[in-house]
């Protein structure tokens, strides 16, 4: 009987996390993550193998993806922020999951039928079809990128409530529940893939996100029934007067602010009120222009602008597990079995950054803690630059960065004889990762051992600077979380999405200026200047917050307090 009692109280303890606000944000992020994931690898490997093995129509889409997301980050962030926290993330939600759907269906079609569709209207039926993959698959892209925002950077905000720590913990939460899922699905979609077909996966992630979708649907409702606060959403000061006199003058008082159904409506109202406002058609026309100019101004007047432009300066980099890194570990010799190992061993290294994160927090405070991430990342980034030199690097000054490229306006071929490059179809691993299966061997195989000093080190220098590199994104994001007013969270945090795209766009363009291996050298390079030029960016912003405290112990506290001019977690509801 005595065990009783505390038996009692953990069961019911357990019950409590397992039925709070931050569980149920926790399962809806896992869930939304997994499915992205999982979309996110597949589609481009459908496109491949839609086009005869050719990276041509994913490379389209990749530009489409990151020009929307440029072009339309401070729209999406607008919309976050002039509509309930609810609606946004139950539409952003549907739009996404039924644009993966749809893409899904329409895929299968078109695998089923490529041969008979091909030979319609001289192939273009199966052109269209293409357009209308990569808009869908688009539009997707576009609505999970509000999602994000929403849940991310507002809901996890008001959940946390005004406790830095634990917001704090539920961004590290997030971040590794990000690492896991972009490991583990990636490989779930591929076996399946690799040992069905890409028709049986194009079903799979259709019905996925069918399911996937409706729980979501719940849960997204659950958390807004237990968090009272998310029904309050702040309003601009512009709109204060108008407000005020159409709520109850009590309730202002009271402190209350009006719940954010009601505020829509006033806003409407106000609108309303205010004829001699233009509504020319040119004039209307122009409204989503103006917003991305507001956007981008407010970006660039917050306290935090250039903690933002260091995060985005970090996207300018080739030292990541993307198509382009992978792509030359296969030219240094490395198969997929070993490629897979290392992405699990950059996953593992990035959950330590987000666990090193909090640690560094607590007994550093935020702003320090992005400081010594961005040394630490600095540091791990130097054994990328030794392997340039290091033996085995195909790095040669005296091979034009430009050789590729004028091989192919110019119909001349290349130094090396053509029977020096394997002829390469891309295929799908049993770990799930796109491949290049090589049909004819090169006729000059790799000296064993000294040939790999190279590239281990570039390897090892990505896989470790991932400690400091997820550590320093956590605090740029709790920066942004806890210095942006309330009524412009949406828009500031789109147009650092935007920020982010167009670094991105530019390390794309990086490597199609020198394609060739021989360059890659200078891109490895290149990108440890524009990481260190970030944290450079991230050293100014510290030092004017903090000044000579910077390098001196002082507690969270006070340094969240340093930020001229910062809300920080306080309630920013008129």
């Amino acid at each position: 009987m005595d065990n009783a009692g505390p038996k009692k109280r953990y069961c019911e303890s357990v019950q409590s996390f397992f039925t709070s606000p931050k569980f149920l944000i926790y399962l809806g992020h896992a869930l939304s993550t997994w499915g992205d994931r999982m979309w996110n690898f597949a589609v481009a490997v459908f496109l491949v193998g839609l086009y005869g093995n050719s990276l041509l129509l994913t490379a389209v889409y990749g530009l489409v993806v990151a020009g929307s997301v440029l072009l339309l980050g401070a729209i999406i962030g607008d919309w976050v922020d002039k509509n309930p926290r609810l609606k946004v993330a139950q539409t952003s939600l549907v739009v996404q999951n039924c644009a993966v759907i749809l893409c899904g269906i329409l895929l299968m079609v078109v695998f089923q039928f490529k041969e008979q569709l091909s030979e319609l209207y001289n192939g273009w039926v199966l052109t269209c079809c293409y357009i209308l993959v990569i808009s869908i698959a688009n539009i997707a892209n576009l609505a999970s990128t509000a999602m994000s925002i929403t849940i991310q950077r507002d809901w996890v905000v008001v959940v946390a409530g005004q406790d830095s720590s634990k917001l704090a913990d539920m961004n590290a939460t997030v971040r590794i529940i990000d690492q896991l899922t972009n490991i583990l699905a990636p490989m779930l979609v591929g076996q399946i893939m690799a040992f069905c077909s890409n028709f049986i996966g194009c079903g799979f992630i259709a019905g996925w996100n069918l399911c996937s979708m409706c729980l979501e649907y719940c849960l997204l409702w659950k958390v807004y029934q237990k968090t009272p606060a998310l029904a309050m959403k702040a309003v601009k000061k512009e709109d204060y007067q108008e407000l005020k006199r159409l709520n109850s003058p009590k309730e202002l008082e009271n402190g209350q602010g009006p719940v954010e159904g009601s505020q829509l409506m006033n806003e409407t109202a106000v609108v309303k009120a205010d004829s001699p406002r233009k509504t020319g058609c040119c004039y209307q026309m122009a409204e989503p222009l103006r917003t991305i100019r507001d956007g981008w101004v407010a970006y660039y007047n917050q306290s935090i602008f250039f903690a933002g432009m260091s995060l985005a300066f970090l996207y300018m980099t080739v030292l990541g597990f993307d198509c382009i890194t992978t792509g030359y570990a296969y030219m240094q010799g490395l198969n997929g079995s070993v490629l897979s190992l290392l992405m699990g061993a950059s996953a593992v290294s990035g959950i330590c950054g987000t666990v090193a994160f909090t640690w560094v927090r607590k007994s550093c405070g935020l702003i320090r803690t992005g400081f010594i991430s961005g040394v630490v990342q600095l540091s791990c980034l130097m054994l990328c630059v030794a392997s340039v030199f290091a033996p085995g690097s195909p790095f040669d000054l005296s091979v034009s960065p430009f050789q590729d490229i004028y091989s192919h306006l110019t119909g001349k071929s290349s130094a090396l004889p053509e029977a020096a490059y394997p002829t390469s179809v891309l295929t799908i691993d049993g770990q799930g990762l796109l491949v290049n299966s090589s049909t004819v061997p090169p006729t000059e195989e790799l000296p064993p051992l000294q040939s790999y000093i190279s590239v281990s080190l570039l390897f090892s220098g990505v896989i470790a600077a991932r400690i400091g590199l997820w550590s320093f994104d956590l605090t740029v994001t709790q920066l942004i979380q806890e210095n942006v007013i309330e009524s412009e969270r949406g828009l500031i945090n789109g147009v650092q999405n935007s920020m982010n795209y167009l670094l991105d766009l530019l390390h794309f363009i990086m490597v199609i200026l020198a394609p060739n291996p021989e360059a890659f050298g200078l891109l490895v390079i290149l990108s440890v200047s524009f990481v260190a030029m970030g944290h450079i960016m991230y050293f100014r912003f510290a030092f004017k917050s903090l000044g000579q405290r910077l390098f001196l112990c002082c507690s969270p506290e006070q340094q969240t307090q340093a930020l001229p001019g910062s809300p920080s977690l306080l309630p920013t509801t008129v």
